[in-house]
Parts: structure tokens; sequence; C-alpha cells
């Protein structure tokens, strides 16, 4: 039963120093401190539940994704709960189509992460108030309903709300026993956390080891800043993984965080194919379609796909991507994206394509979101595993109230209300930046 009037919104600036120890480094990003603005909100009913949701950042810049948050908050507050889900799609475009602040977006940029964190609370506080995880209250709503949460402006050359209908009632059929499936077996991984670029080679080998004792098949490997470097560094995971004859069991793919001009995505990804990858990652600039779509075109011949969408702005981006050939696995993210309601249509636009879709996740709270889309994705939308996997890192889930399960390298669906977004209170004071504990011992120490 959804209730209450949203009577507060809260926004704090949350980093984890993870540049410290090379976690999360790449080609482009060589330094990050995993971040997240995080927002909760509050309605004036008696239960007392709250919304939470985040979108990430890399530290530098949180604060501004705060500022957007708060410059939204007058479209969220007085709201009652009821009338914004009544209406999602309206509210959606509410939040994305303020006169002055879709100036600095539209639809795009810190508005729209902003946008993200917001919308992301929204969801966490239905799901909480209906007593479901977010993948359940997607899965068992109407398809009418599912429908009504999407805005199709700009994508209706592509998907129709007819066409969206259309999807969501065949994926009805087998439904009961794709979700049997999922609870019983979960949605399948792979990590990204042995082959960050800044660890060192005894780092990689002791990770990766530890990966294939833990079961994982499925590894990335960050590339892109030496090519001399990414050979060894691969070769030293096809060592690990065993003989040629055993690579068929095993997956590798690799990532290069939009290093590379096009021709040179092309020559560099010409050396790294003797490996096998399945895919490359952000080859070259997110904003690249026609870019995508002659790396694409290339790298077909080596059995290369082509994976990109972390970084894409939004739905249109994605539907530019589909229509121009110019992507084999499609990367939502949970929190780059509108939230859910976004998502929805990109996870539509997909299946249309017969594009299969592999998660972005990692960060701070990515991997505990987009777990309930891409468990959604399977049971209502795609049907289908074939091509598919979902990314896993693991970095910072202790700071979550509740944190992603791996078993078997798979995500198993989460059981508790909400959209897992809702952080430890401890974490996110000790983490807060700048006056909490962390950062009050270690910006002294930076300034020296």
């Amino acid at each position: 039963m959804v209730r209450g009037r949203i009577s507060r919104l809260s926004v704090r600036d949350v980093r984890f120093p993870t540049s410290l120890g090379g976690h999360g480094s790449d080609a482009m990003h060589t330094d990050p401190d995993y971040s997240a603005a995080y927002v909760v909100i509050e309605t004036d009913a008696e239960d007392g539940i709250k919304g939470c949701g985040i979108t990430f950042t890399l530290g530098k810049g949180t604060e501004v994704v705060v500022c957007a948050v708060n410059a939204l908050a007058h479209h969220v507050l007085n709201k009652d709960l009821k009338d914004i889900v009544g209406d999602f799609r309206g509210f959606y475009r509410q939040l994305t189509s303020d006169g002055q602040l879709r100036w600095i977006g539209p639809e795009k940029g810190v508005v729209h992460l902003a946008t993200a964190a917001v919308l992301n609370a929204v969801w966490d506080l239905w799901a909480k108030q209906e007593g479901k995880p977010v993948w359940k209250l997607l899965v068992d709503m109407d398809p009418r309903t599912l429908v009504s949460c999407i805005d199709f402006r700009y994508i209706t050359d592509v998907l129709t709300e007819e066409d969206a209908l259309e999807i969501l009632q065949k994926g009805q059929v087998g439904k009961k026993e794709r979700e049997k499936q999922m609870l019983a077996q979960g949605y399948p991984a792979y990590t990204t956390s042995c082959a960050w670029l800044g660890y060192s080679d005894d780092t990689l080998k002791q990770l990766c080891a530890q990966a294939l004792k833990d079961g994982w098949t499925r590894f990335k490997v960050k590339v892109g800043a030496d090519l001399q470097d990414d050979m060894r560094r691969c070769q030293i995971i096809r060592d690990m993984i065993g003989p040629e004859k055993t690579l068929s069991l095993f997956l590798q793919m690799m990532d290069a965080n939009q290093r590379w001009d096009v021709p040179e995505a092309v020559e560099w990804m010409s050396k790294l194919a003797k490996f096998k990858p399945l895919w490359i990652e952000e080859p070259t600039s997110p904003d690249d379609i026609l870019g995508h779509a002659t790396i694409s075109k290339a790298l077909v011949p080596l059995g290369i796909g082509i994976a990109t969408g972390e970084q894409c702005h939004n739905r249109v981006i994605f539907k530019q991507l589909l229509q121009a050939k110019a992507l084999q696995f499609l990367q939502i993210d949970s929190c780059r994206l509108g939230s859910v309601n976004e998502n929805l249509s990109v996870l539509l636009m997909a299946k249309k394509f017969e594009i299969p879709v592999c998660p972005h996740a990692g960060g701070v709270g990515l991997c505990e979101l987009v777990q309930h889309l891409i468990i959604f994705d399977y049971i209502s939308v795609s049907a289908s595993l074939e091509n598919r996997v979902c990314e896993y890192v693991d970095h910072l889930h202790e700071h979550f109230k509740y944190p992603v399960m791996i078993q078997r390298a798979s995500y198993m669906p989460p059981k508790d209300p909400g959209y897992s977004t809702e952080m430890k209170e401890e974490s996110v004071k000790k983490h807060q930046y700048p006056d909490g504990e962390v950062w009050k011992k270690l910006l002294p120490a930076q300034e020296n």
C-alpha cells in the first residue's frame, strides 16, 4: 500500500579513498576515490520507512552532484508518493524537463546523475512500502503499469508504447519458471576485481588465483595505457586460466575505458586478438556512435564484440548505438541513466534488437542496484541467458545494509524489500566528505 507525503530530502557527499590501493584504476581514471551522492527521502507516514538512493562518482565533483540534487528537491518535496508512482512517467518528465535546469543537461551530465539519485530513492521507498525487492516489484507489475513508468519521448522511431507492451506481454510466458530458476541458481556474473590497471603483476596473480579457487570463470582485464603492458598482463591471466584447450570454458573481456581514437582501437585490438576476448569495452569516446560502429565492423572478423554503455548519457544514445549496429553487448548503468524508468526503456530496445544486456557494475552500490534490473530483464523481458553476464566487483559492499550475495559466481536475487541502496549510517558518517573521520585524517596528510 503506497502511502505518505514526502516531507524531507537530504543528500550527503560520501567518499571512499580507494585510490590509495589502486582499486578501480584504469587507463583514463588512474586515481579514483569511489564515491556517491547519497539521497534519503522521508515521508509523514507513521511507518517511518525511508527511501535511499545513490549515484556513483569518483571523488572530486561529488559536491557538484549534491548541489544538483538540492536544486531538484523542490520537485519532490510535499508530493504524495501515491501521486508520483501513479503517474511515474509524468513525474520523470517533470524532473528531466525543468525549464531552467535542463539547460545544463538535458538528460545528461551532472543534472541527470542527480535525477538518478532522486529517482533511485523513490523506487527504494516504493518497493519497501510494498514489502518487495525492486526486481520482484517489477516482475509482479502489470505490463501496462510498467509501460506507464517509461518516458518514450525521442525513442518512438524505434520503440513505441505498443511495442513495449507487446514485448512485456510475450514475456509473461514462462515467467514463473524463470523466476524459480533465478531464485535457485542466480544470474551469472564476471569479475573485474583481479585486474585493475594500477595493480602489480603479483597482486594480479594473487587475486586471479583466489578468484579461480572461488569458482570464477569470467574475468575482465583493464587495457589501453601501454600495449606491451597489456600483452604481459593478458598473458598472465591466460596462463593462470590454463592451456588453450580449456579457454572455451572461460571468458575473458577487456576494457579500455575510452582511451583510444578509432583507428588506434582497431590496431590495438588486432594485437590483443590472440587472447580471444569476448569483447572490448568502451574502446573510444562514449559519445562517438559512428566510431563505435566503425570499430565494431573491423573487429567482427576477429571474433571480438563491442561492449559499451556505462557512460551513455541516456536512452537516445542507446537508441542510436543500436540503430548503427555499433555494439554487440549493451551495458546499462543503474546510476547514469534516469533510474529504473529510463533503464526499462533501454532493456526493451535491446530486446527488440536482440542485443544481450551485460550491465556495468562495481563502484559504490552499483552491484547492489543493477542486480535488480538484470534479474527482472531475464524473468520478464529477454527470457535468455545466452551471451549474458553481469559485472561484479568485490569492493565496499560491507558499507551497505543489504549487500549483494554471490554464490557460484552468480548474483542471488535479493529478498529484502527495497532497491538494496540503503547504506549503514556508521559508514556514511565515517566517510562523509570532508568532515567524516576518514577524511579528517587523510586530508591533512595529503596537504603535506
